[in-house]
């Protein structure tokens, strides 16, 4: 890494002052790791819990009667110039201090989208860990970071902006991704012929039964399809959990800042060990089972006792056009199909909020986004009624249901982004606190007219502004591109 010889080539300022916004586990992690970074400050958080806020600066080794906790824009102007430890419980009053940057780690799609629109507003670089409203307006949002001279980034620290680091570094050395993604994780003890997804004695238990046992076995050359089948048919009531959640929300705002695209028929979502990767996403002349290069996944990882689950890691499969740069690279660690093109890299880990402090000197010093330089639309996450709905309800309003998205009401799936309009299905974190118009039989998609429209949402409003940029009579071409 150079980022500490850039950053002392950059003399002012001599401290990045940034706030946040939402002070939950990540976002608490980013505050408490900067007080070990000398160039690094958080003079204020926001959050609706007085709790949170208190547990947050407790962690910087800040008391409770230290906190000024401020209810209006003078009181925090005063507080910050007496370099007094800042709480709010209204981010707005935040907006007009003299800061560099603003970190929002909300998990609530209207909230990420509102304080980053008005941090680019006021002139400040934004840092989005949010990635319900990332996977909504990131290109937008980036659009006007880029007309406002400010950076807009996704976060390093999560499985997304780290993907968009590993893809860019990839192709900066000339080599073709193939697929890439993040990467989950299932126990196999192989003595008791069982498969373990969670933790030991509270998970889900698969008993491999006798004639499917050969399918566990390291995968032959050129037999990829054969053991991905079996193995799919076996792993089947592992599989659904994942179509909800974080980890379609973390392919989709990966595949906006990458251009890696489902592949033909969706994620495979193989079960494999990490040696078997590059074995089976490769393309299907070369014996793997992908029908197009350059394609979004999530691997499930097959791992045994003692060894590395690579659970909340991101891999890359790649190729070089040059036999001996493919050759060197095989021949010095990376594993490869047998022989051919493709060859793994991965780092097994995040460190959710101790790296992000990385995105946010790199905004405030660098002035560069550590995620991805170019975000599109290329794909929305739509979402299918599992029960039947009734007019009235409001979508979300209980936590674990649609703000941290792991309802069981729906099923989610990523598209081809398009406009969110009429009869169009709708984003799914668009329905968030939003109130139905009408009853929504199970297996329905939901589309935008079902949904009684918000006053003054920032969300929805920015999602106009991108789709008409991006999708209305007036785009062209070169806007759509990846």
């Amino acid at each position: 890494m150079i980022y500490q010889q850039l950053f002392d080539r950059i003399p002012e300022p001599e401290t990045v002052l940034a706030v946040l916004i939402g002070a939950g586990d990540f976002g608490t992690a980013i505050v408490s790791q900067s007080r070990y970074i000398p160039r690094l400050k958080f003079p204020a958080i926001a959050d609706l819990s007085r709790e949170a806020l208190i547990k947050a600066y407790g962690l910087m080794g800040i008391q409770p009667e230290e906190i000024v906790f401020c209810s209006t824009e003078e009181e925090v102007l005063l507080a910050f110039k007496a370099d007094k430890p800042i709480g709010v419980f209204d981010a707005d009053l935040l907006m007009n201090l003299p800061i560099h940057v603003v970190v929002t780690a909300t998990r609530v799609p209207e909230v990420g989208a509102k304080y980053a629109r008005e941090a680019i507003r006021h002139g400040k670089h934004v840092v989005l860990v949010d990635k319900e409203a990332d996977t909504v307006v990131a290109p937008i949002l980036k659009r006007m970071a880029d007309e406002a001279g400010v950076v807009f980034t996704t976060d390093d620290g999560d499985e997304p902006g780290l993907l968009m680091g590993l893809v860019g570094w990839a192709r900066t050395l000339g080599m073709e991704v193939i697929s890439g993604g993040n990467i989950d994780h299932i126990l196999y003890d192989p003595a008791n012929h069982r498969v373990i997804k969670g933790s030991e004695g509270s998970g889900t238990i698969i008993d491999i039964a006798p004639e499917d046992r050969w399918a566990l076995e390291p995968i032959p050359p050129g037999q990829a399809a054969k053991y991905m089948e079996a193995r799919s048919r076996i792993f089947t009531r592992l599989l659904p959990e994942k179509e909800t959640g974080d980890p379609v929300s973390h392919m989709a705002v990966a595949t906006n800042g990458t251009g890696l695209l489902p592949d033909e028929g969706g994620v495979h979502r193989p079960v494999a060990r990490f040696t078997e990767l590059a074995e089976i996403l490769c393309s299907e002349f070369e014996g793997g089972i992908l029908k197009n290069r350059g394609v979004i996944e999530q691997p499930i990882i097959l791992h045994e006792r003692n060894q590395p689950t690579g659970g909340g890691g991101i891999f890359i499969t790649v190729t070089h056009a040059d036999a001996y740069s493919r050759h060197i690279m095989a021949y010095k660690g990376l594993h490869h199909n047998q022989g051919k093109s493709a060859m793994l890299i991965y780092r097994p880990y995040h460190l959710c909020g101790a790296e992000t402090a990385m995105s946010v000197l790199c905004a405030g010093l660098l002035q560069v986004p550590t995620g991805s330089d170019r975000i599109h639309p290329h794909v929305d996450i739509l979402s299918q009624a599992m029960r039947d709905f009734k007019a009235g309800e409001v979508i979300g309003v209980a936590e674990g249901t649609l703000a941290f998205g792991f309802s069981k009401d729906f099923r989610t799936v990523m598209a081809p982004a398009g406009p969110a309009s009429g009869d169009r299905p709708i984003p799914f974190f668009m329905l968030y606190g939003n109130t139905l118009a009408v009853d929504i039989p199970k297996g329905a998609w939901i589309t935008r007219n079902m949904i009684v429209p918000p006053e003054d949402s920032a969300l929805w409003a920015l999602r106009d502004q991108q789709d008409a940029f991006f999708f209305g009579e007036g785009a062209i071409d070169g806007d759509k591109e990846c």
